[in-house]
């Protein structure tokens, strides 16, 4: 039996009781001037008893269950730190107002009345709204007494770009099953703390469980790469069972999830990125770290390339440089399978990445 039920029982029974009240009342009104086809004393109380029974047992929950699910749904979403900082500029304000309150209530009438609910009101929403917007300070200022640093070492901190607190970055699915990420931890770009989230690990299992063969090999692989970032000593892994009530889709539940940590998300899914961004959670994507490492050339610069493939027009021939860039080299379908130098004639930035245009060093001249 839910609890809602037992709140719709006892709803209809207390409206029943005060429609009993209710008719009765009416009924014993209307037998005072009673005509031709009027309703006994009797009917009035079994209509109105029956119309209250059915009004409690409809609308109960609206006022009782429903409010407060809400109310603990929306408490759910709130983060920690959030919820502590509502807490105390709601006390911060409500003190503030009792305070007031005994001057405010010798003013001449109607402000000695009205005046002192007026100011609990208004304090305590400025109480909530200033802590809520200066809780990133508030909680830094606690943290800093806490950890015993003075101001002015704080200051300085913040001054070279850097915080007491450790970062929390959230991971998502594909940038496990990516396996880039386990090569960047290693080079100590990344600070503070890698977490994932009980889901994202959920949904990695379950594409390592997929009747499709390369699902499989791909979730396998994110599970390796999983392993091996738990027992890398540069950077702290930690795996964590929070939640979010309500949302099914892994993405949906990372957008938020970051909102609430105010912390960034390392991904290299597109879509992703750009609802983030909409949303205004900081992206860490992998793809524009690779681009943005990647050799920066030249027209006119000498390279070394091996020619691995045909190229799509006449004559061409296809290498790669060591971070993945494509470069198509003029008459080099000569070379196959030679390194050779390649003279570089032209730089292109596409949406796929970036190509890179050159021809043998030793046609350069034609």
């Amino acid at each position: 039996m839910s609890i809602e039920f037992i709140f719709r029982l006892i709803g209809m029974v207390g409206f029943a009781i005060a429609g009993v009240i209710w008719g009765q009342d009416l009924g014993i009104s209307a037998q005072a001037s009673a005509n031709q086809g009027t309703m006994s004393v009797e009917q009035y109380t079994f209509t109105f008893g029956l119309v209250g029974a059915l009004v409690g047992l409809i609308l109960t929950p609206y006022f009782t269950t429903r409010p407060v699910r809400k109310i603990k749904n929306a408490l759910s979403n709130l983060s920690t730190q959030n919820l502590i900082a509502t807490l105390v500029g709601l006390i911060t304000g409500l003190l503030i107002a009792a305070l007031l309150s005994p001057p405010l209530s010798q003013l001449p009438s109607p402000f000695g009345e009205i005046l002192p609910i007026f100011g609990v009101i208004l304090f305590a929403y400025l109480g909530i709204s200033i802590f809520v917007m200066r809780q990133s300070d508030l909680f830094s200022i606690f943290s800093t007494i806490k950890s015993g640093i003075t101001p002015s070492l704080t200051k300085e901190g913040i001054a070279n770009g850097r915080t007491s607190d450790s970062n929390t970055i959230l991971l998502d699915t594909s940038v496990i099953i990516d396996g880039r990420i386990a090569d960047i931890t290693r080079t100590g770009f990344i600070p503070g703390s890698l977490l994932i989230p009980r889901f994202v690990l959920n949904e990695l299992q379950y594409i390592a469980d997929s009747p499709d063969a390369l699902r499989r090999q791909r979730g396998r692989r994110g599970m390796e790469v999983l392993s091996s970032l738990q027992k890398e000593p540069t950077i702290p892994v930690r795996i964590s069972d929070i939640d979010v009530e309500g949302v099914r889709e892994v993405d949906d539940k990372l957008v938020i999830l970051a909102r609430q940590l105010r912390c960034p998300i390392l991904t290299n899914d597109y879509n992703l990125n750009r609802v983030a961004e909409l949303q205004g959670v900081s992206v860490l994507n992998v793809n524009e770290l690779a681009n943005a490492v990647k050799s920066v050339l030249l027209p006119g610069e000498i390279m070394t390339v091996r020619v691995i493939q045909e190229g799509r027009e006449s004559g061409q021939g296809v290498g790669y440089m060591d971070d993945g860039t494509m470069v198509v080299v003029e008459n080099g379908r000569d070379y196959m399978d030679k390194e050779i130098l390649v003279v570089v004639t032209k730089v292109l930035q596409t949406a796929a990445g970036r190509m890179i245009f050159g021809k043998p060093e030793e046609n350069a001249g034609s």
